[in-house]
């Protein structure tokens, strides 16, 4: 497995789990709408990196 493949495994994982992160309480709070949306944004490209990367191995292109 290639090390490209699982920095963007990492970056999907960490996408996920800044999605989840509770930032109530914190002064971080008044950035939450913001880093909702980025997290969501690496969610997705990161999902669509690795299933595109995954096609072209079942392919045999990559």
């Amino acid at each position: 497995m290639s090390n490209s493949i699982l920095t963007f495994l990492a970056a999907l994982f960490a996408g996920y789990f800044l999605l989840n992160l509770p930032l109530g309480g914190t002064f971080l709070a008044i950035f939450a709408p913001a880093l909702k949306i980025i997290a969501i944004i690496v969610v997705i490209v990161f999902a669509a990196v690795l299933i595109y990367k995954g096609l072209l191995a079942i392919l045999g292109k990559g």
